[in-house]
């Protein structure tokens, strides 16, 4: 047994060996001297030419190689095979063969029926039958007994199955072919891993009694499996799996594919000294891991080492839009902080460059956003309007909150899910008769479907939906009382979705809440490219096999017997021969079926009881080897000395040295040239590129003009106004803020600079906390860019104050108004605002610097307009009410400007309605309260609560 063995498979072809003696004998053979006549002329030519010599007999070394070249081929002819294997069947009987052909043997099946095949040509040449039965095949697999030939056609027919291997079914089907039959010989040609039913298959083929038992088992140790990917914010994470627990470390090498068959990337699997699980990372942007089709182990070949991914497995790019100007200032308060921190695990946010809608939505959707989120924006700008219109036809997600902005917005928009009321509803508190709803169970079939709510999640406030005979179909979540909590609407191949409460905690503490998070994954999971299967696939969906992998892990067309896949929604979907692993849908959307679960783990194949002592071997290819092609090989290498052992006989190599170096002087010349030449055509390239063009004197002069702008606007504090391009107004603009600046530094720390004309549809917005709008009928109306500019500059936290110097503003809705309330009703319509109530008394404005019970101008019949602050339920119990922020917007028509303005010699230029100067007094007061309000924002409202905070402190 420890010794070397040789077989021959064609040995009369040694016999050949016996004519190495002729051989020997034709290679010293020569022809016969010719015979000599001598001829005056040849003693000439002998004495000019030298003379060939033909030697009578070759060299001895040579006569060897040649005789040694012959016997190579003769014994590479009779085909010698080193360790042949010698017969393993032993006794009478049919043969039970058990082939495994699941996934596991796709990268070396091959060696598997040529072990398979060399037990049924044996049996066959004892005249046994063989009962042949496959593991990965279904009930049509007979194993009745055959003839070997029979036998052998159905082995040729065999392929590898992209399926877990069913043993049980497989011996049993043997069992019962060979029932009343004495088994002489059972072998199982295995796959080297353990599988669910391979106990069941072993009592199986023990009870046939067989009187020899062979199992044939592989190193599985370079066998490893895909078990999942994660496309985290970090990188591309895959899990993989191998047999057992290794003791020596082992690397594979991960493959990532597009849809085209192109590589995008490559890393390293390393599986560490006792490990069977390793994980491997792919740190790629998200734009190429987004175009990932599959991932693969090279060089596996195997199903198990493929992991398909679907449009669920890419990172949704979600653009994320808000209307509030104080997100970094308060970022628990902020519409986007908790939208953020639910939505960064599993997708990629981007956010707009610019608060200008008009510019930053258009720019959003160019990045190719799954989802686009509005949180509390009430109007859009027409091209904003109509780019999400687009959007959403084309199969984005539009997921709008609601909030002040959206319920003071028109009750027409087109890109709300349902008609809205005007207004929100408020639950609970000091002025409502009604509690605070908690949300309904989430309704069975429906994208929320099985999220679970806490019992203390409650909505205050929200956003009412007019009463439709659609509402019910268009309601995804509710409250408890039946009105509405998030509603939806498909839109073209997309859809719009509205959560009837506002994305951070002051009207609900949903939230905060963990269903928050859930609801919003669902969403985000939803929103697919393209619509198709996978758009709005639910368990009861069926879908049609559009790739399959094959037993080899390739992407194969299904064949017939292919069923369609019914997902389901509570884990894995089996892998089965009706539905093996592969893409099911169609090519607009589809679903990744992966044959590895999360939890698979790969065991050896344990040892096997089958009745009687099993004799263990390898495939014959791993310890047989051929020795025809290396002696074919050496035969070669032979012929090639030969033939140039002829050459150097000849002279041959000296002619060729000879000529070398006649050729070498005229080869030096050409080598030069062609250098020269390459220089020729290199040198121009390097000075192709010309200079840069020089920036002209005009462009230097506009560069120059606007940073010494933005120095000046920005080296100290300026008050700034609307350029509406009527003289007069401007100038009463002008000498009123600068009027108000000086009183400003006389009476406060505060030293503003000279006020600054702004243009707001070219000049930068965002140097100046407060700009000053005198609304004037006869102006013309701004345009939409200007509108767009200056709603982007309210949302970045800038307050803009606008005056109709006409009839006082008794309140913002109806339809009898003056010509300057009737543009200015124009100008906001195109202007994201919130609601707006007149001053109440305990806002900060009345305590900001002035403690202050009106805010009069030139006139004193109009209130001054602001954002609404939330209601109170305390009432008066408190001194002051501010808001988390500023108010992004004033409105009054009390002419605050005439009542500032000044002139060169400090004088009053217009008279006020009262002679009473108190008037002009309050209106500088009023404005300084303005002014310090938007500087310092609501800490007043801390600073009279001090000493209720004090009392709560204990101190």
């Amino acid at each position: 047994m420890g010794g070397l063995a040789l077989s021959f498979g064609a040995p009369l072809v040694l016999f050949g060996l016996l004519a190495l003696p002729a051989i020997w004998w034709l290679l010293k053979l020569t022809p016969p001297r010719p015979q000599m006549e001598t001829f005056p002329p040849l003693r000439i030519l002998e004495r000019v030419l030298k003379r060939e010599e033909t030697p009578s007999k070759s060299p001895w070394w040579l006569t060897l190689l040649r005789l040694l070249l012959a016997a190579l081929i003769i014994f590479a002819l009779a085909a010698p095979t080193l360790n042949p294997r010698e017969g393993q069947l032993t006794g009478t009987g049919p043969l039970a063969l058990l082939v495994d052909n699941g996934w596991a043997s796709g990268g070396d099946f091959d060696l598997r029926r040529t072990a398979a095949e060399g037990l049924i040509r044996e049996a066959g040449e004892a005249g046994r039958p063989v009962s042949l039965a496959f593991t990965a095949e279904g009930q049509s697999d007979d194993a009745t007994p055959v003839e070997a030939n029979a036998a052998l056609e159905r082995l040729a027919a065999a392929a590898p199955r992209p399926i877990p291997t069913d043993r049980a079914a497989a011996a049993e089907r043997i069992a019962t072919a060979l029932a009343g039959n004495r088994v002489g010989s059972l072998a199982f040609v295995a796959d080297g891993l353990d599988a669910e039913g391979t106990d069941a298959a072993s009592r199986s083929l023990a009870a046939l009694a067989p009187s020899q038992a062979i199992v044939y088992a592989p190193d599985v140790g370079g066998l490893v499996g895909l078990t999942g990917a994660d496309n985290s914010t970090e990188a591309l994470v895959v899990q993989a799996v191998r047999p057992g627990a290794a003791a020596e470390p082992r690397s594979f090498a991960v493959r990532a594919i597009d849809a085209q068959e192109r590589e995008i990337g490559r890393t390293s699997l390393d599986f560490a000294a006792g490990s069977a699980s390793a994980e491997a990372r792919f740190a790629i942007p998200v734009e190429l891991r987004n175009d990932i089709a599959r991932l693969e182990v090279e060089g596996a070949e195997t199903a198990g080492a493929v992991r398909l991914v679907d449009d669920s497995f890419r990172r949704r790019r979600v653009a994320l839009v808000s209307g509030e100007s104080s997100d970094l200032a308060q970022p628990l308060l902020s519409p986007l902080y908790y939208i953020t921190r639910a939505l960064e695990p599993f997708a990629d946010l981007v956010r707009p460059q610019s608060a200008n809608l008009s510019e930053s939505i258009p720019a959003l959707i160019a990045r190719r956003p799954s989802v686009i989120v509005l949180a509390d924006i009430g109007i859009l700008p027409d091209n904003a309007r109509e780019a999400l219109q687009g959007f959403v036809e084309g199969g984005g997600y539009l997921l709008r909150f609601a909030g002040p902005r959206l319920a003071a917005a028109p009750g027409d928009d087109t890109l709300v899910p349902v008609r809205l009321r005007t207004g929100e509803r408020q639950l609970g508190g000091a002025m409502s008769w009604s509690e605070p709803q908690k949300i309904a169970p989430m309704p069975d079939g429906e994208p929320f479907a099985g999220i679970a709510v806490p019992e203390d999640v409650t909505v205050t406030r929200q956003i009412l939906a007019e009463p439709a005979a659609d509402l019910s179909e268009r309601t995804w979540a509710s409250l408890a009382d039946g009105t509405p909590l998030v509603t939806a609407e498909t839109v073209g191949a997309g859809t719009i979705v509205l959560f009837h409460v506002t994305a951070e905690a002051t009207w609900s503490n949903l939230p905060i809440s963990g269903a928050f998070v859930e609801m919003l994954r669902r969403i985000v999971t939803l929103s697919r490219a393209g619509a198709g299967p996978s758009e709005d696939r639910t368990a009861a969906d069926s879908l049609p096999p559009y790739r399959v992998l094959d037993g080899q892990g390739r992407l194969t067309s299904p064949g017939a017997d292919v069923q369609p896949l019914q997902p389901v929604a509570d884990g894995d979907q089996p892998v089965t021969r009706e539905n093996p692993p592969g893409l099911y849908g169609s090519e607009e959307g589809y679903l990744a079926h992966n044959l590895l679960p999360a939890d698979a783990e790969l065991q050896p194949l344990p040892a096997l009881d089958l009745g009687v002592p099993v004799e263990a071997r390898g495939y014959g290819g791993e310890n047989a080897v051929d020795l025809a092609p290396w002696l074919f090989a050496a035969a070669l290498v032979l012929f090639a000395l030969d033939a140039l052992a002829l050459l150097w006989l000849n002279g041959a190599a000296t002619r060729i040295g000879s000529s070398f170096s006649r050729g070498r002087a005229g080869a030096l010349p050409a080598i030069l040239a062609i250098a020269a030449i390459g220089l020729v055509v290199t040198v121009p390239d390097a000075h192709a590129q010309e200079p840069a063009p020089t920036p002209s004197a005009e462009q230097v002069a506009d560069d120059d003009v606007d940073v010494e702008r933005a120095i000046r606007a920005t080296e100290t504090t300026h008050l700034a106004y609307v350029l509406t391009g009527d003289e007069a107004t401007d100038e009463i603009s002008r000498q009123g803020l600068s009027g108000l600046s000086q009183f400003i530094t006389a009476k406060t720390a505060l030293e503003p600079g000279e006020p600054m004309g702004v243009d707001i549809a070219t000049d930068e917005l965002a140097f100046f906390p407060i700009i000053y709008w005198p609304i004037d009928a006869g102006a013309p109306m701004p345009s939409e860019t200007a509108i767009g500019r200056m709603d982007a500059y309210m949302k970045q936290g800038g307050t803009v104050l606008f005056d109709v110097a006409d009839d006082p503003i008794s309140g913002l809705s109806g339809g009898n108004v003056s010509a300057g309330q009737r543009r200015l009703r124009e100008i906001l319509a195109d202007l994201d605002v919130p609601p707006l109530d007149p001053v109440p008394t305990d806002h900060v404005l009345t305590k900001a610097f002035y403690m202050l019970d009106d805010f009069p101008g030139r006139h004193t019949g109009s209130q001054l307009w602001v954002e609404s602050l939330v209601r109170d339920g305390e009432g008066g119990a408190r001194p002051a009410r501010g808001g988390d922020g500023v108010s992004s917007i004033m409105i009054t028509s009390n002419d605050f400007a005439s009542a500032w303005a000044v002139d060169s010699q400090g004088l009053f230029l217009f008279p006020t309605d009262s002679a009473d100067p108190a008037q002009r007094e309050y209106a500088y007061r009023a404005g300084v309260n303005i002014v310090m309000y938007v500087l310092t924002g609501n800490y007043k409202a801390d600073q009279v609560h001090v000493p209720a905070l004090l009392e709560r402190l204990g101190q």
